[in-house]
């Protein structure tokens, strides 16, 4: 067996049991796409999420045009059981906003949250729960890099929160100041390095206006494991907006516990028509106390392997040393 499939081997072994155990020994962050991971951060884990973005507006209908600076921010909190995690979502936005319906442009700012709201992640379903079923082929490199059939199930979780309104709020002057968010997670471990999202969310269902939307994103591990780059497309549909959004980004992780990011999109309406980008970091405080309950998970044949594999080549993992 040659030298690179030992490390692979040593790799998704490491994989496999962090899996089982909601927690990962590198962070795990929503950030740069929009949507949720099904798997939450962990017990006793707090991640902080955010960024910098910019969009340029313009809509032809109303003929108005606005460029926007927002500041993103994601509180993210493992508590209570390994599956549950607390989430506050928000994003404060200021426009500069062009009017150009009357005779003479009128030119004024508009300040308040474009997203604010709180709620609760469970993973209700792990198809890695069990370690034992999961384990990687140590003799087929081929066999763990394709896609299986057993990796179009998905991991699923369910959320629940609450949008907060507050003040007059020019960006969705006609919205009550609490209302409530559903959302399912699903998450696909197609092959080691291609990974996809999908949430389905139904939002404010309580108003005049309820909102349904999608997201699906789909992550790659480049050969260094310390880049990702991912695609997404996210539609939403009610009586107020209905839109389809298209992103693409990369993220870069300097340590297991920090990430910088940065992306961009368009829509494919022009009512309005909308270009944007942002650049951010991901930042976790990691008092989860299980580390050394997920190494003796490994079984006597993965030690020989790790053994082995030391023997042949030093652990090339940039962020953790496996032990024997």
């Amino acid at each position: 067996m040659n030298k690179s499939i030992y490390l692979f081997a040593i790799a998704l072994i490491a994989i496999t049991s962090q899996i089982n155990a909601q927690y990962t020994d590198v962070i795990n962050s929503n950030r740069p796409g929009a949507s949720y991971s099904a798997y939450a951060v962990g017990k006793n884990v707090f991640q902080v999420e955010g960024g910098l973005y910019y969009e340029r507006w313009d809509h032809s209908w109303l003929s108005t045009k606005s460029n926007r600076y927002a500041m993103d921010v994601a509180l993210r909190y493992g508590f209570l059981f390994e599956q549950l995690e607390l989430i506050y979502d928000g994003q404060f936005t200021h426009a500069k906003v062009t009017d150009n319906t009357g005779y003479n442009a009128q030119y004024y700012d508009q300040n308040n949250f474009t997203k604010n709201t709180i709620g609760l992640k469970y993973l209700i379903y792990d198809p890695y729960k069990n370690p034992d079923k999961n384990k990687p082929d140590l003799y087929s490199w081929k066999a763990n890099n394709h896609l299986q059939w057993k990796n179009l199930i998905p991991a699923v979780a369910i959320y629940a929160g609450v949008n907060l309104n507050f003040g007059d709020n020019p960006f969705y002057p006609e919205d009550s100041s609490f209302s409530p968010k559903v959302m399912l997670a699903t998450q696909h471990h197609l092959t080691p390095n291609w990974v996809l999202v999908m949430n389905f969310a139904y939002d404010k269902f309580t108003s005049d206006t309820p909102m349904f939307s999608y997201v699906m994103t789909l992550t790659h591990a480049l050969r260094d494991p310390r880049y990702t780059i991912f695609i997404e497309h996210q539609g939403f549909q009610s009586d107020y907006y209905s839109d389809g959004i298209f992103r693409m980004g990369t993220a870069r992780l300097f340590n297991k516990d920090f990430q910088l990011d940065a992306s961009f999109g368009i829509n494919i309406k022009d009512t309005p028509a909308r270009f944007f980008g942002g650049i951010g970091a991901s930042y976790r405080l990691d008092f989860h106390k299980d580390s050394q309950k997920n190494k003796d998970n490994f079984t006597e044949q993965d030690r020989k392997f790790i053994k082995d594999a030391k023997k042949n080549k030093k652990n090339t993992n940039p962020f953790e040393e496996i032990e024997d």
